[in-house]
This record gives structure tokens, sequence and C-alpha cells, in this order.
């Protein structure tokens, strides 16, 4: 006969209990089970709740049904989004990406409302995004650091198309050469290539399952295979780590040999992509602009970084400059220091005329490098001998000594 006062009891203690089970623990993002605990509380608690509407005469009703579930739906999430924000490990978020569809798929069974949690997974997928670049900025350094910066040698069939297998290269003349022979990139290429290959799969498992609109999920698939180029590829590259080590003329040359096939490769990974998303290129034409702008850019730090330390050569040889500048007479040759750093530079740019490989990519690109780090060179060597002749500290000159300065000038445009 109190049947209103029960009702009234019932929901209250049933609020109580919800706000309950709605509290996560505090280390849930550790482990999977934490998750699933969370999940399976709440999935049970509205299962009770749903029997009870369909079994009882006005003990609930579906106002309070709906009023209980949208409190737990925002709380859910506020959860979500704050344990997940503290996960670092891929596999654990593409985890938890399976469970909250799990989850959000069986409440819908039950007629409740769960767009709201569809729309978070787009905020997961960026978590999720942003663990994979941590993850592969490390194995993109690792090849990086253990490359030796020498062509490919190959000494048989097998070899050859186990490395054409790894990476698109097609060079007529190279196969028509006797074993052995060496492709003209370093390992780093086929690595790099497949890391990337394998960066866009672990991307795209993100999206499987998903009940998303199909423009969202082309849209976050175009977005990981950029976002892999732009970002996570460019971060070995620009952190001094790299190419602040005192790389030899030949390492950078090899650098940019390298980047130059990446860079040609940019189309068969845009080919990749479409294979397997089914989403047009012109949906993706991104990939192709930052893959390849992310190895112009690589390529160009290696190129800098040629005129860069040939200039801190030139500089060092130039320490050993002694010019007696009140010498009477000259001497019958050009200064030694200078015939040393002529001779440093004369093998540095040989190093540029015996590229391997492809001559109409490497001798056109070689070529243009060579004349730039040329220029580089006598602009910086023509600068320092003129502040030579005019620091302060010489305040006198004689002919002698004007005339040994002119030989080694002389010596200098020969």
């Amino acid at each position: 006969g109190a049947r209103e006062t029960f009702e009234n009891y019932y929901r209250k203690q049933r609020r109580k209990q919800a706000r309950l089970v709605l509290q996560p623990p505090s280390n849930m993002h550790e482990t999977l089970d934490g998750y699933r605990k969370y999940f399976n509380q709440i999935v049970g608690f509205f299962v009770v709740e749903d029997h009870i509407l369909h079994t009882t005469q006005g003990l609930v009703n579906r106002a309070y049904i709906d009023e209980l579930w949208e409190m737990a739906l925002s709380k859910t999430i506020a959860a979500l989004r704050t344990h997940s924000s503290y996960c670092s490990d891929p596999s654990l978020v593409l985890d938890l990406k399976n469970l909250i569809v799990l989850f959000a798929d069986t409440l819908q069974g039950y007629g409740f409302p769960v767009n709201q949690l569809f729309d978070m997974l787009l905020e997961i997928q960026d978590q999720y995004s942003e663990t994979l670049l941590k993850k592969w900025s490390g194995v993109f350094r690792n090849i990086l650091d253990s490359d030796n910066y020498s062509p490919i040698p190959v000494t048989n069939e097998e070899v050859y198309k186990k490395i054409v297998g790894q990476f698109p290269f097609q060079d007529a003349e190279l196969e028509k050469q006797p074993f052995p022979k060496k492709f003209p990139f370093s390992e780093f290429v086929p690595k790099v290539y497949n890391q990337i290959k394998e960066f866009i799969y672990a991307c795209l498992k993100f999206s499987e399952d998903l009940h998303l609109r199909s423009g969202m999920t082309s849209a976050f698939r175009a977005r990981s295979s950029y976002k892999l180029a732009s970002v996570n590829l460019a971060r070995p590259w620009r952190q001094e780590h790299h190419l602040s080590i005192p790389f030899l003329p030949l390492q950078l040359v090899q650098i940019i040999i390298n980047t130059t096939h990446l860079e040609k490769s940019c189309k068969f990974l845009e080919e990749f992509i479409t294979n397997i998303t089914n989403v047009l290129p012109e949906t993706v034409h991104t990939t192709k602009l930052y893959g390849t702008t992310t190895f112009k850019d690589a390529r160009h730090a290696a190129e800098e970084e040629i005129y860069t330390n040939l200039n801190q050569k030139i500089d060092q040889f130039l320490q050993l400059a002694d010019y007696d500048w009140m010498a009477m007479e000259p001497g019958s040759k050009a200064s030694d220091y200078l015939v040393d750093l002529i001779g440093f530079l004369r093998s540095t740019f040989a190093v540029f005329t015996h590229l391997p490989g492809d001559v109409d990519v490497h001798s056109t690109m070689s070529g243009k490098v060579a004349q730039t780090a040329c220029m580089s060179a006598c602009k910086h060597l023509s600068t320092s001998l003129m502040q030579l002749l005019l620091e302060a500290e010489v305040r006198q000159l004689t002919l002698g000594a004007l005339q040994q300065f002119n030989l080694d000038v002389e010596e200098c445009e020969r």
C-alpha cells in the first residue's frame, strides 16, 4: 500500500548506485581489464533498469531511465577522456577503441543513444595517432642511426629481387650490369619505405569497425597518411641529434641520394593508400604534398650541411695561415696551408663526380650540389682572405707580403 513511497525510494537508491558504478578506479588507464570492468558495471546497471522497465508497471519509466543515461553518458565520456590521455601504448589505445565500440553497440541494442560515444572516438583516434607518432619517430631515428650510408651491394639475383620487392625501384641500366653490383641508395631507403607502410596500416586499424560516416573515416585515413610524412618522418631530420653529427661529404651525398629516391617513391605510397582505403587519390593529395616536401626538406638540410662543413674546414686551414706582413720578398710558390686546402677541396669535389647508380638523376643532382658547394666555398674563402688582409692587427704591409698574398689568390683562381 506504499507504492509511491517505494518507487521514490527505489529510484533514489538506484541513482546513488549509478554514481558508484560510474566512479572509475584511479588506475583504470593502466590495463585493458580496468576499462573492461568499468564498462561491464555500467552495462550491467542499465540492462537491469531496462529489464525492470519492461517487466514492471510504473516502478521506472522511460523519462527516468533517459535522465539516468544522460548523466551516465557525460560521466563515462569525462572519465574516458581523462584516463585515455594518460595512455602512451598504441596497442592499448586500439584495444580501448574496440571495447568502446562493443560497449556502445551493446547499449544501443537496448535503445540507449550512443552517438556521443562515437564522437568521442574521434578524440581518442587523435590520441592514438599521437602515440603512433611517438613510437615511429623512435623507429625512424633508429634506422637513421644504424645506417652505414653506403650503397647496398648485391651479389646475386635473389638479393636483387628481395631489395626491389621491398622498395619500388627500376633501373634498366643497373639490371643489365653483371653481379656483383650496387643499388644507388643505402639500407635506410627500403627500411624507411616499409616502416611508412607499417605506420599507415597501424593508423587504419583504428577506423576498422567504426560506425562513422564514410566521410569521417576517409578524412582520418587521409590525415593519418600525411601526418606521418609531415610530422613523424620530419622529426628525426629536424632534431639536432641527426644532422649535427659530423658527417663526411660522402655520407651527406648518400643522404641526398636516399632522400631523392624516397621523394620519387611518394607516388607509390599514394597508390598504396588508395588500394587499402578505397579512397580516391585526389582525396589524399596531401600525402604526396607533405611526403615530397618532407624529403625535399631533408635533402636541403643535407645539402646545407655540406656547405657548412666545407666552410668550417676552410676555417680550420685558414687558422694555419701565417703571413709575414713585413716580408721584403715573396716566396716562390703559394703558401703551404692554401695548397693543402685546395687539395682537400679537390678530393672533396671528386666525391660528387663518382656517384653510383642512375646517371640521369644523380649526375644532375650531384652537379647542382657540387656547383653550389663550389660557389659557397669560393665565396667563403675569398671573404676570409679579405678579412685576413684587413685585420686590425695588420697595421703595415710590404710589397713582398702583398705579392705573396697575390700568389695565393692566383692559386685559388687557378
